[in-house]
């Protein structure tokens, strides 16, 4: 690979973070969207892809100077993961070992605040993206409504605010798949192939 790429060049981490981010995303949303069941292979995808390739990716993006990349994938890359521990409740495993947990698992008012609290944190960053491209602009414009949009459902137990939302979250995950084999093609061939706007 040494005759195509320049080995000193550095390594684009964004189309991982965006890629583990997107493919996830679009998962789950199939879930929200009512036209899968959630199930283990969710919960994987969030663990590996979700989780752990996003936050390589943000720590490379820290070691290379970029705050915001850094911060976007490593917090949700820990999102996912937090995610997959509220689903898998290891904490239950507790109760089998007769150790007083006393954690409750998650009802629609706990949900409803943590995704609020992701939706505030994501307008910010949202923001964060007026001064970058298009596709990325997209990417976390749609994750701002959808996490607003699930945190309304959690809230007021609404199922059509729920599915619509899994639509949302369908289409920014299918942006964030775009933008990153976007990265990937443009860079491939040194100049726009893909247009990211």
């Amino acid at each position: 690979m040494s005759d195509v790429h320049d080995v000193k060049a550095k390594a684009n981490p964004g189309p991982l973070g965006l890629l583990g981010f997107g493919m996830t995303t679009v998962l789950l949303n199939l879930h929200n969207a009512g036209l899968i069941e959630l199930s283990v292979v969710i919960v994987a995808m969030g663990f590996a892809l979700g989780g752990l390739a996003q936050i390589i990716a943000g720590v490379l993006e820290f070691k290379g100077g970029n705050t915001f990349g850094g911060t976007a994938f490593t917090a949700y890359g820990l999102f996912w993961w937090s995610l997959v521990f509220i689903w898998v409740q290891p904490y239950v495993w507790l109760d089998q070992y007769k150790a007083e947990a006393n954690i409750l698992p998650a009802d629609g008012k706990s949900m409803g605040s943590y995704l609020l609290l992701w939706g505030i944190f994501t307008l910010f960053m949202f923001i964060g993206t007026l001064k970058h491209n298009r596709a990325t602009q997209v990417v976390f414009l749609t994750l701002t409504l959808l996490f607003f949009g699930l945190a309304a459902a959690d809230f007021s137990g609404s199922e059509s605010v729920h599915l619509a939302s899994g639509v949302i979250g369908i289409v920014c995950g299918a942006s964030a798949i775009y933008n990153a084999m976007g990265q990937v093609v443009n860079g491939e061939f040194g100049k726009k192939v893909i247009p990211l706007g």
